[in-house]
């Protein structure tokens, strides 16, 4: 009886939790902004910024071609959901000294639907179906 009670309060405990839905569809809106120095995609290519193709699960400061600040190759950041959230709502904060000019975004919404979009990407720049 006691599992039974503690595990329907553990079920309205997870219920109160706002969903965090990620929308891959809204994040391509959010890279919109991103697409003045970045590109992703087959064609992609390291402008400004760096190619963000199979970003999620790479180390910061690698990708071959693009030339990056002694900040970002020195960082140690091995690019996962919190760590590229935590940096892209505040570039300078995370990694002081980084080449991004970026203001960031502070919108936690708009920063799990911009992930959402993508990790559609592999390496190769091919998008999921």
């Amino acid at each position: 009886m006691k599992f039974a009670i503690f595990a329907g309060a553990a079920l309205l405990g997870l219920a109160a939790q706002p969903a965090d839905a990620q929308d891959a569809a809204a994040g391509e809106k959010v890279f919109a902004q991103c697409r003045a120095c970045h590109q992703i995609g087959e064609t992609a290519k390291n402008t400004v910024g760096p190619i963000l193709n199979g970003v999620i699960g790479q180390k910061a400061g690698t990708r071959e071609g693009y030339t990056y600040s002694a900040a970002m190759k020195d960082s140690g950041l091995v690019w996962n959901e919190a760590t590229f959230a935590e940096y892209i709502q505040n570039p300078r904060g995370k990694v002081p000294g980084t080449k991004m000019i970026y203001a960031g975004i502070k919108d936690e919404k708009r920063v799990a639907d911009l992930l959402a979009y993508l990790k559609q990407f592999d390496a190769t720049g091919k998008k999921a179906q």
